[in-house]
């Protein structure tokens, strides 16, 4: 790394918006007991991926980018990665590959087609984008409608302002994780409610994402999960990876934008480390749990920040 480059009222301006293309950072944190959503990047490590390769913090804010086509203009030189799916970019028609970081000329346009593979991804540009913070983040809370930019989706023409860029030498890359159909979960409170039979199809049958999904939760569809006990239960306090089973017996998995109450049974919980798989599985595409228990959950947390941490020191040393 060298010098940060002049950046005064850094700027890029959406040429096209796609569909819920929203500014995202690491999330809300210690607000939970106000009601206050987590919200933040449904897929974190691919969020942290793509601001190291461009020399920011894990927690500055990018895009997050669903559906597309997501066109962007920069209005000045500066570095941007992409990470998490492949969404056949170009860089004024000229192909470009998730995981990589790139330099882009004052001018020249970003687009971001639609994704491959997976569902999700995450833009990062060197000095971060520029948004008011709210109650500790800039990420957007698209059911609260605040964060982000004015708390909604992207639209054409808005101008979102960037903050100091660092320059670089090169391009690099780095290996981005493989997607796979195993997502580890550990045992919920309620787990000991379902019947013997639920308890084995939660385990060894494949869940499907359905259409009712976005970013407060995925509902799954699967053979019905039966309570043996009818009783109501207390609102409860529920987070990002319980999976609740209302009367219909079908999963329901809480994503960032969740609620932080609920008064459904508990199942499971899907473990920290593999949240980003789940929000990288597409609609109508299919993956199984694994038990894990809780050792194992804290040891893959772990293991993902060393993973990251890894990256950020090979990339300082080559530059």
């Amino acid at each position: 790394m060298s010098n940060l480059l002049p950046t005064t009222d850094s700027k890029i301006e959406i040429v096209q918006a796609g569909i819920q293309t929203t500014i995202q950072d690491l999330g809300r944190y210690g607000s939970r007991h106000l009601g206050i959503a987590q919200a933040g990047a449904l897929d974190p490590q691919s969020l942290a991926l793509a601001n190291t390769l461009v020399g920011n913090a894990a927690n500055l804010a990018g895009l997050e980018v669903v559906i597309g086509p997501l066109e962007v203009r920069f209005h000045q030189p500066t570095w941007f990665a992409i990470c998490g799916a492949d969404f056949a970019a170009s860089l004024d028609g000229k192909p470009i590959a998730p995981g990589w970081r790139y330099q882009a000329n004052a001018g020249q346009k970003l687009l971001l087609r639609g994704p491959q593979r997976e569902c999700r991804a995450y833009l990062a540009i060197s000095g971060g984008i520029l948004c008011d913070v709210v109650l500790g983040a800039r990420a957007t809370d698209l059911q609260a409608g605040f964060g982000g930019l004015n708390g909604r989706a992207l639209r054409k023409h808005d101008v979102l302002m960037l903050g100091n860029s660092t320059n670089f030498h090169r391009s690099i890359g780095v290996q981005q994780r493989k997607w796979t159909p195993e997502i580890r979960a550990v045992v919920g409170p309620e787990f000991d409610q379902f019947s013997k039979k639920a308890q084995h199809d939660f385990w060894h049958h494949a869940w499907k994402v359905t259409n009712q999904s976005n970013r407060m939760g995925y509902r799954l569809q699967g053979n019905r999960l039966d309570r043996c006990s009818k009783q109501d239960l207390f609102s409860h306090a529920v987070m990002p990876g319980v999976v609740q089973v209302p009367p219909n017996g079908q999963p329901i998995v809480l994503l960032a934008d969740a609620q932080t109450t609920g008064g459904y049974p508990r199942i499971t919980c899907v473990i920290q480390a593999d949240l980003w798989k789940l929000a990288q599985t597409p609609i109508g595409k299919s993956f199984c749990f694994i038990r894990v228990d809780l050792d194992a959950a804290r040891n893959a947390a772990l293991e993902s920040q060393q993973e990251l941490q890894k990256i950020r020191q090979q990339l300082h040393h080559y530059g």
